[in-house]
Formats: C-alpha cells, structure tokens, sequence
C-alpha cells in the first residue's frame, strides 16, 4: 500500500474510488467489466463484486443485460451537494447572472484541481452562436483562459503541470513550457487571461483569477464565438468582467470565521 501523509492508503478504498472515476470520465460511453478489470488491472471475480456493491447503492448503474456499466445517480447527489455547500460558488453564483445578462456571453465559473481546471458552474449565451460547456466538465489548466489565468497566480517554477509535452486540442494550444512561460508573463502584466481558440476551435476566452484565497484556486471567464468578437466587444468584456470580478472579491469569504478551511 502507497503512503498518503503518514497514513497507509486502504486499497478497497482507492480501487472504489479510482473505479467511479473511470466511469465518471467516460460520460455516456457505457463499459464492460472485462475492460473495466483490465484499465484498473484487477481481477474480474473482484471487480464484479465491487460493481454489484456500487450498483445496489446506486453509485454505478447497468443496463437490462447487466453487461454495461455506467455512473450512478449517487454521484450526481453527491456532486450537487459539494456545489450547493461551497461558501464561494454560493457567493459568485449572482454575479454569473448579472455578467451573463450584460454581456450576453457565455460564464464560467471553474476551480483548480491539480493541474487541471473543473466547471463549477456556467450561464450560457441566448444567442444562437454561442459557448457551450457543462458543470463537471474538466480541462487541463494549459489550454484555456480559466487556467492560464489561475497559473499565472503561481510562482514559475511551481506549476502543477504533467511531465512531458503538454496536450494539444487546438492548433492553438501552448505544447511547449517556454512558449506557455511566456504567456503567463503576458497575463500577470495585463491582469487577465485571453484564450484565442486554445481550448476550443471557434472560441476566444477571458479569464480572471479570483484572489480570495492565496494563491487563486477560482475564476471566472467569458466565452464568446471568435467570428462575433469585434474589439469594441472586446473592451467591453473585459471592463465588465473586472468589474464583476472586483465586486466578486469585495463579498466572497476570504478563510476568516468559524467555517472550516478546505485544502
């Protein structure tokens, strides 16, 4: 067994939770248990055993042949109730609204996780052409606004990045350390980050860091289709999204108080 902070790590546990985790990044693409015990290199008798527990709890679900297995609604319970109990997303949930009314772009709210960024919450654009994203959704921290802009919080040389060359999902995208060095530098000089079709074809993002907390974990963005962003739309972008930033920052908790500070 692996050692976690001076604690033995319990192997049921990690295989339980690394298991819901495969499931949960396949989205609606259902798995077999042969493929399942061979991903997780466990044997087959085990991991059936391990999927009936999680299936009569309702953490994982299959289909009429039992032959498909697929997330459960326990997890979405339980994904709810980490959005609906966060002091912080409880506090910028409003402010996603006023920004999405007077910018009609689309919002995102997203927080870091390693060396990934995870939507914590979006109000999408009335306009026919528009940004679409989902809470849930997880995107390593390189390739868009949201990321960069939380990356660029942190000192150079303690970037929570993969070894090797960085992903590619665009043309766009920075694959280099150099080149992404140099990007960040920009976003810390200018205050926010700007994704030109980095993450996604199409789509130009802002991002701006949140600095409740030391160093930013949260922030916020806007997304807009790269053939409707004209510069004055532009400006305009960017001067309502500091602001909404700002008064972000002026009402959300800063780690004071009796509530407990999660790490």
């Amino acid at each position: 067994m692996s050692d976690t902070g001076g604690v033995r790590e319990v192997k049921s546990a990690a295989r339980t939770v690394e298991l819901l985790e495969v499931l949960a990044a396949r989205g609606d693409r259902p798995v077999r248990l042969r493929e399942l015990a061979e991903d997780l290199g466990v044997p087959r008798s085990s991991m059936y055993a391990l999927l009936q527990t999680l299936i009569d709890r309702g953490w994982v679900r299959t289909d009429v042949t039992g032959s498909l297995y697929g997330i459960g609604i326990r997890a979405l319970l339980t994904g709810t109730s980490y959005l609906d109990t966060d002091p912080h997303v409880r506090a910028v949930r409003p402010f996603l609204d006023e920004a999405s009314d007077a910018l009609g772009e689309t919002i995102h709210l997203a927080r870091l996780d390693g060396g990934d960024v995870v939507y914590l919450a979006t109000r999408e654009s009335h306009e026919y052409l528009r940004a679409l994203s989902r809470v849930g959704r997880r995107l390593p921290a390189h390739v868009g606004a949201l990321g960069k802009a939380l990356l660029a919080e942190r000192a150079p040389d303690a970037l929570p990045l993969p070894e090797g060359p960085l992903e590619r999902l665009t043309p766009n995208t920075h694959t280099d350390r150099a080149s992404l060095a140099e990007d960040l530098a920009r976003v810390r000089e200018r205050g926010y980050a700007i994704d030109r079709e980095e993450g996604v074809a199409g789509i130009t993002g802002f991002g701006f860091a949140l600095r409740y907390d030391t160093p930013a974990a949260d922030a916020i963005s806007c997304s807009v289709p790269t053939v409707r962003l004209t510069e004055e739309h532009e400006r305009r972008i960017v001067a309502g999204m500091r602001e909404i930033r700002d008064r972000i920052e002026a009402v959300a908790p800063r780690g004071t108080g009796s509530a407990p500070q999660w790490r």
